[in-house]
């Protein structure tokens, strides 16, 4: 639990700006670790993918799902775990079997461990990721990924959400014997830490400086689970109201909330960006206030921004996943404590979820 003692945010805001030290650590343990390399031997031959969460760990899954698919061309899919409990034939009838892949930090998520156990028996061989050992997850899957220089003290998840993210990626890329995407990922710790400080300053003096009354968090392909993501970390830092959609969803029917008292957030690809800064331009003309993320932005886009991070990394675009997700958890921390809350302890939550007995 964090220390009553310590300043409103002062662990989450260091496990943000520590996230590149995790992300080398996780990566360096993760080379030498002969459970990933028992995975890679057992499973090497399965082609459906079944990534399983809650909450940040589910949005984690929806990018881990999108990464999965494009760095080995398996099929990849991504649920809540609550999905697969109160709705299994939807998710696991009809055809081949899926590889259950189950995402808990602690290890200790309810709904986790009950899917985990009707894989079980149903007779799956799941692999667990989490960054807790000896937790009760790991007792009933097959294998287990532990990321433990990336856990937390604060309730909400940031340097975990990105290390497992760049774990799981790390396995896909092993997978599919893909040596460049590796280099990506080896190389993004030391390019993220440098500017880091930097970001994280001008994040806290625009939300100082804006009062917002809502948020969207937009985003697309496999930045639609970061979207959701960054609304969430608003959502729990700073009990604002806020909502993600895929990008050029945010035309049919959201852009009805556009105003210069709502803050929309872009996510944008490298792939989609023509599109996505037509809707980003169309946002500004229209009068809303925006906040825009990208590797890359031209004149055009600084324009319609009212804050522009530009991230300025090499690399696949997927390797930079993680370090795109880092603003929307800045935004949330910062906008939280200017409110007066502390995004170390969030009401009404707890760091893992779990039920009584029985529910």
């Amino acid at each position: 639990m964090p220390d009553e003692s310590k300043a409103p945010g002062a662990y989450t805001e260091a496990e943000i700006l520590s996230a590149p030290r995790s992300w080398r650590e996780s990566l360096e343990a993760l080379e030498s670790d002969g459970e990933v390399q028992r995975i890679l031997r057992t499973f090497s031959s399965q082609r459906k993918w079944l990534f399983v969460g809650c909450g940040s760990s589910y949005y984690l899954a929806l990018a881990a799902a999108a990464s999965w698919t494009a760095l080995t061309g398996f099929t990849a899919r991504a649920v809540p775990a609550s999905e697969l409990l109160l709705f299994p034939a939807l998710i696991l009838k009809g055809g081949s079997a899926w590889q259950p892949v189950l995402i808990s930090r602690s290890g200790r998520t309810s709904e986790v461990l009950q899917a985990a156990g009707r894989l079980k028996s149903d007779g799956a061989s799941a692999i667990a990721f989490t960054c807790s050992q000896g937790q009760p997850l790991e007792a009933l899957c097959a294998a287990t990924v532990c990321l433990p220089a990336a856990d937390e003290q604060s309730t909400v998840m940031t340097r975990s959400f990105t290390s497992m993210l760049l774990g799981l990626q790390f396995l896909g890329a092993k997978l599919a014997g893909n040596t460049n995407f590796l280099d990506s990922l080896a190389k993004l710790p030391a390019a993220v830490q440098a500017p880091l400080n930097t970001v994280a300053s001008r994040v806290q003096a625009f939300s100082r400086s804006r009062d917002f009354a809502d948020y969207a968090c937009l985003g697309q392909g496999p930045y639609y689970g970061l979207a959701c993501e960054a609304a969430l970390k608003v959502q729990e830092m700073s009990c604002s109201y806020a909502q993600a959609f895929h990008t050029l969803e945010f035309r049919h029917g959201p852009k009805a909330v556009t105003s210069p008292e709502t803050l929309i957030v872009f996510l944008m690809s490298q792939s989609g960006f023509e599109a996505e800064r037509e809707l980003l331009e169309e946002v500004k003309s229209l009068g809303g206030s925006t906040l825009a993320i990208a590797n890359e932005a031209d004149e055009r886009t600084r324009r319609a921004s009212d804050l522009l991070i530009q991230l300025s990394l090499d690399g696949d675009e997927y390797s930079r996943l993680a370090a795109s997700i880092v603003p929307g958890q800045l935004l949330g921390l910062y906008t939280g404590l200017k409110k007066g809350l502390d995004p170390d302890r969030p009401r009404h939550l707890s760091r893992a979820v779990i039920l009584a007995q029985g529910s």
